[in-house]
């Protein structure tokens, strides 16, 4: 995978070389300046957008490689998009043998972890303080200060090319008693990646610490460990704060720990992670925006139904302790959970490309709905404070023979196409205010043969094309037509395709009459009255060609 990640990354044009002002360096902090010294190294900065898709935001793995890491953002700004997104390392509960040595499967990131002679357990034995419980914590970032507290307790470790933390949480710097967390990082990744998004204008959402999972039940939080967990957090929020809160560059936190968006136990612990963690942000940082990405599952005996969505997004909403938040669902379509079909297809076959999911039957048999009625039912519980994006999965659910893909981690996921991702597009309708997606590696750089073109090739190639995310009946100077909203529509036509009665699908063609931009997207309106109709096909397909004559690879289905 990194190697397509590096064929994808040379691949890239570079056009003209970005200057960072000495103030904006300033107002980054140490780390991210450091990170922009080692990146003076690399080829110069590429800043065109060649083609301005509807996503405008991706997950992105941070690396090591400050010039990979340019090549990398470089090429999502590419295609228009203006935010990164992490995943949050996990905390791990740790052992210690006799020595001192860290045990496990930490062990081996925690073995330089040496301090005049001692390990970094040892040199806290040293302190005298008791050591209730240790922790590991494997990061892609270098901290700065204000991570370390406690001055004689807390101390910032360098060996054999490797940085390590260690980190004595308790009550205070006082306490007679603390829990070890050593923290370790290979590289600075997230600091790269903060300093080419500053460059770029872009915006960083890091994850935020995660906590360890049940024994049992893997899919839960242990809530024994938030209380090292909420002190690990403030720590953490505290030294984003310190360093970046000038600069703008970090839009939010990412809230790492997913759950099922629809409506809870009283005692949920995921609905007290979040509380927990998401007071210890609000707190540490007021105004900050937290970011939470749930999913949804559409499919019948296993999932749930739109109104359940609803009751979700409240509870998730209600988590937020007065911090201004995004709830960026999943839409399911990649994993499968949900399906991605027009208000006409409910009685279609599924996709093929689902069918190792449902197996071999109609839409309306597998699935409760499509992605348009999920998102329509959390746009309904939208509040002030709380913003809706969309999160579409530009994969599918399982590989075809030839096709590229994720064959790490389990399970292996296929690479769709620029189409089915317009579809979801589209699916995610009028409601959100931004549509974001996972991931950009290895699925929109992936390559089914050498030659052959990536996903992100074909967005830049190709990502003018009009998208119809909504269309409804409107009259305009006395005469009948149709307003339709999407992106990329101004000029050209509207085409629609309807079945007449006893005569069978005719396609009409108008010029656009008005077009007018909307926010992140525009809307255009064209003549059209449909010539007896067939009841029994109730339907329109509208679909667009705009005035650079760029044609929508489908079709929004409008009830007549």
């Amino acid at each position: 995978m990194l190697q397509r990640v590096l064929r994808m990354a040379v691949a890239v044009t570079v056009v003209v070389l970005a200057v960072i002002p000495d103030s904006m360096v300033g107002r980054l902090g140490g780390t991210a300046a450091r990170a922009l010294e080692a990146a003076e190294e690399c080829a110069p900065r590429d800043t065109e957008v060649k083609a301005r898709y509807p996503i405008t935001g991706y997950w992105l793995i941070p690396r090591a490689d400050a010039c990979l890491t340019r090549r990398l953002v470089e090429a999502i700004h590419g295609v228009g998009a203006d935010t990164l997104i992490t995943f949050g390392p996990r905390l791990m509960l740790a052992g210690v043998d006799a020595e001192g040595r860290v045990t496990g499967e930490s062990a081996a990131d925690f073995a330089g972890c040496v301090e005049d002679g001692l390990t970094c357990y040892q040199a806290a034995e040293a302190t005298g303080r008791e050591i209730r419980s240790v922790y590991t914590y494997t990061a892609s970032e270098h901290f700065g200060p204000g991570l370390l507290r406690c001055p004689g307790l807390d101390r910032r470790v360098v060996n054999g090319g490797r940085v390590y933390y260690r980190l004595m949480l308790g009550d205070s710097c006082e306490a007679s008693s603390y829990d070890l967390l050593l923290v370790t990082a290979d590289g600075d990744g997230l600091g790269h990646m903060i300093a080419e998004a500053a460059a770029q204008g872009m915006r960083v959402f890091p994850g935020l610490p995660v906590p360890p999972r049940e024994e049992v039940k893997t899919w839960l939080p242990d809530l024994a460990h938030l209380p090292v967990l909420n002190a690990f957090t403030e720590r953490v929020v505290a030294d984003y704060r310190q360093r970046y809160g000038d600069s703008g560059v970090l839009g939010g936190l990412y809230q790492s720990f997913e759950l099922a968006m629809r409506d809870r136990l009283d005692d949920d612990p995921i609905i007290a992670l979040y509380e927990a963690q998401h007071e210890v942000v609000a707190r540490t940082w007021p105004g900050q925006t937290i970011m939470v990405s749930p999913f949804w599952d559409a499919r019948r005996g296993r999932g749930f139904p739109p109104e359940r969505a609803e009751r979700g997004f409240d509870e998730i909403a209600a988590t937020r302790a007065g911090a201004p938040m995004v709830i960026a669902i999943q839409d399911g379509r990649g994993v499968g959970k949900v399906p991605v079909h027009g208000a006409d297809e409910a009685d279609a076959p599924v996709d093929p490309r689902l069918e190792p999911v449902t197996g071999p039957v109609t839409n309306r048999q597998a699935y409760y709905g499509s992605v348009r009625d999920y998102v329509d039912a959390a746009a309904r519980r939208v509040r002030p404070g709380v913003e809706l994006w969309v999160n579409v999965e530009v994969f599918e659910p399982t590989p075809v023979q030839g096709e590229c893909g994720r064959a790490d981690p389990l399970p292996l996921r296929g690479r769709t196409t620029k189409a089915r991702v317009d579809r979801q597009v589209a699916a995610a309708g009028p409601h959100p205010t931004k549509i974001i997606s996972y991931g950009w590696d290895p699925f929109l750089t992936c390559r089914d043969h050498p030659s052959a073109p990536s996903l992100a090739d074909e967005l830049a190639a190709n990502g003018q094309q009009p998208v119809v995310v909504h269309a409804a009946p409107a009259e305009r100077n006395g005469v009948a037509g149709v307003t339709v909203e999407g992106h990329h529509l101004r000029g050209g036509t509207l085409r629609f395709t309807y079945h007449r009665a006893g005569t069978g699908p005719v396609t009409v063609e108008a010029p656009q009459e008005w077009h007018e931009p909307r926010g992140g997207r525009e809307s255009a309106w064209a003549p059209f009255t449909p010539e007896n109709p067939d009841p029994a096909r109730p339907w329109v397909t509208i679909s667009a060609v705009n005035g650079a004559g760029h044609a929508a690879t489908s079709g929004y289905a409008m009830g007549l």
